[in-house]
């Protein structure tokens, strides 16, 4: 489904991010990218989001070339990339919105895109997402475990078919942060979604990624991927398995610095 070929990014000429980078995902699989900070996570999220173009080379998902953002990707900011002066239900709302102004012209919203009133669909993940009673608030107002859910809502009302989560978890405390991420899993398995979140957090990254891309220091010129099977069931935690697959991950993670550094 989505393929990066011979990838080539850079900020600043000659010190590039990535060079003649190559990778693919399978529909539905559920990837995790683990890494240092500046090891170029969240750039991998912008170039498949369409938010990035490469330097050279092409990503593509479904054969399309990624030239800008695609109507059915969703992205989950790390700051959640809620409107501050918005109700709930109108930041849940806002794509949709948003789409509806443009109308289904396969660019900005998906060909066969339903036209007309939304709140159906705003009302179904308000409270499939347990955030219906605080619809009314603003994101001040709500816990971040709530402002999380309220970024997650907005994504998915938009049905998307690939879901691109940036550090979603980081800010949440430990208790949060594990309750969503087995939402997160329930609906990617609802939804038949292709996941892909990026996280430093290696514990993260192996119960959420049954594949798990791990990146040293730039530049990355080929994927190093951990497999891991089990990721997704929420008894892997305490099994000496997933310890077993984090150090194995971290083991990874360590040889990628040292051979990139």
């Amino acid at each position: 489904m989505i393929e990066l070929r011979d990838i080539t990014f850079a900020y600043t000429p000659g010190q590039p991010v990535f060079e003649r980078f190559n990778w693919s995902v399978a529909r539905g699989e559920t990837w995790a990218v683990v890494g240092a900070s500046g090891g170029g996570k969240s750039t991998l999220l912008m170039l498949l989001s369409g938010l990035r173009a490469p330097t050279a080379g092409h990503a593509l998902i479904d054969g399309q070339i990624i030239d800008r953002p695609r109507p059915r990707t969703g992205l989950v900011l790390q700051d959640y990339g809620l409107l501050p002066w918005a109700t709930i239900e109108q930041n849940v709302a806002l794509g949709l919105k948003l789409r509806n102004y443009y109308g289904p012209d396969g660019r900005h919203a998906p060909a066969d895109h339903a036209v007309g009133p939304t709140m159906a669909r705003v009302d179904f993940w308000l409270k499939r997402l347990g955030i219906d009673a605080v619809r009314h608030r603003f994101p001040a107002q709500i816990s971040g475990g709530q402002r999380q859910r309220a970024a997650i809502g907005r994504t998915l009302v938009l049905e998307p078919d690939v879901l691109l989560m940036d550090e979603p978890f980081a800010a949440l405390d430990a208790p949060t942060r594990e309750d969503l991420q087995n939402l997160t899993l329930e609906l990617q398995r609802e939804q038949g979604l292709t996941l892909i979140m990026v996280t430093h957090n290696i514990e993260d990254a192996v119960f959420l990624g049954r594949r798990i891309l791990v990146l040293g220091q730039p530049p990355h010129t080929q994927p190093v991927v951990v497999d891991n099977p089990r990721a997704g069931s929420e008894a892997y935690r305490a099994q000496p398995d997933f310890y077993e697959k984090c150090a194995e991950t971290r083991r990874a993670l360590l040889a990628r610095q040292l051979a990139e550094g």
